[in-house]
């Protein structure tokens, strides 16, 4: 027992859910959310970064515990070794709902910006994350780690026992999309409009959404293949014009393919196919999306124009057709693949009462509502099927 009252945690009885592979550590536990197959084949140091960051992935544990305390290495993406970087959030939930928040600095920084995409590491002190005052009951928490952060977990004390949640069979939910799934802007994990949904529901979230990178890679497709779902869902789209990465003759058969290699691993599971949210720039013109020079904060325009797009060129209206007809196409010989216009999650008209902050990336509120639609749209219908 240490000098506060609070007893060492074994950590290799650690419950952690929304990875998909935890790596022992010579100082602990580092979960991750892709394999280490996978992760050699991450072709550049911006997704090595996001695909190391903890959206989703929580401790689940029952303990009586008032006071709890974590030792993290956390590693937060920078542009460089001096700017003032916003505390990382964590979180715990009880029942769905966020009974306690902790703020914490990341201590080490992974240096990259577009115009130095190095990837340097600047290692930096561990950080401790201290939840008190909590009620003096058997309780079932879920600790939600930062979404901007990749976590080692170094220690883990209480003043009373942590012990393995009770079995509850939830419904487990697979999730692939880009920085809006990531929860890019949210304040906290639980505010990600996955985590919003899910806990909304009561269903499981693996959230694999990776910022910039939801780029219908293979090695994706075949993490998702070989993990545990009931439920998966795909939101196809944004990256693709953003990084102006396909033109239509080859963003077709990619979409089969990626379903393909899933359907490998999942050849009945429901899997729903979601078209991207409202983005002003680029439901016309094709991408990529760049900054605005005449600005001096984020603003994203289009880098291409409408006449790309005839041409062959990607715009988020030109893919909503696509996938649209891909579905349609499939899901005769497939009745439980679906797809969801993502403009009923998002659209016009909720941009003009609440538009996005960098003309790209939802905000809070825009993250909440996008989870409470998916919420609504998917998982309560496709729950009453596999339940």
């Amino acid at each position: 027992m240490t000098a506060a009252g609070l007893r060492d945690v074994d950590l290799d009885g650690l419950v952690v859910r929304g990875a998909v592979e935890i790596e022992r550590t010579s100082r602990g536990l580092r979960p991750h959310r892709l394999p280490a197959w996978a992760r050699v084949q991450v072709p550049d140091t911006f997704m090595a970064q996001t695909s190391a960051e903890s959206a989703g992935v929580r401790l689940a544990f029952r303990t009586a515990a008032t006071t709890i305390e974590l030792d993290v290495s956390a590693r937060r993406m920078a542009p460089d070794e001096a700017s003032v970087l916003p505390p990382s959030r964590y979180a715990l939930t009880v029942d769905g709902a966020v009974a306690a928040e902790a703020d914490a600095p990341a201590g080490t920084r992974y240096l990259f910006s577009f115009e130095d995409p190095s990837g340097r590491v600047v290692e930096g002190p561990s950080t401790r994350v201290r939840f008190s005052h909590l009620r003096a009951v058997e309780t079932e928490y879920e600790l939600w780690m930062p979404y901007t952060d990749a976590v080692e977990i170094l220690a883990v004390r209480a003043d009373a026992p942590l012990a393995p949640p009770a079995a509850r069979g939830a419904v487990r939910w697979v999730h692939h999309g880009s920085s809006i799934s990531h929860g890019y802007r949210a304040e906290s994990t639980t505010g990600t409009w996955p985590v919003v949904a899910a806990l909304d529901t009561g269903v499981a979230v693996t959230n694999l959404g990776f910022s910039g990178s939801a780029m219908l890679d293979p090695f994706t497709a075949r993490t998702i293949r070989d993990q545990p779902a009931d439920l998966i869902s795909l939101k196809i789209g944004i990256n693709l014009v953003n990084g102006d990465a396909m033109r239509m003759r080859a963003f077709r058969p990619a979409v089969d393919g990626f379903l393909d290699t899933i359907r490998e691993g999942h050849p009945s599971t429901p899997i729903v196919v979601v078209s991207p949210i409202y983005c002003a720039p680029v439901e016309l013109a094709a991408g990529p999306t760049v900054q605005d020079p005449t600005r001096p904060y984020e603003w994203s325009v289009a880098g291409g124009t409408e006449a790309d797009v005839a041409v062959g060129k990607l715009s988020l209206g030109a893919i909503r057709s696509a996938l649209a007809e891909i579905v349609e196409r499939r899901s005769a010989a497939d009745p439980n693949l679906s797809y969801v216009d993502g403009l009923r999650l998002y659209g016009a008209d909720d941009c003009a009462r609440m538009p996005l902050p960098d003309n790209l990336h939802p905000g809070p509120d825009v993250q909440r509502l996008i989870g409470e639609r998916f919420a609504d749209l998917v998982l309560r219908p496709l729950l009453n099927e596999v339940r």
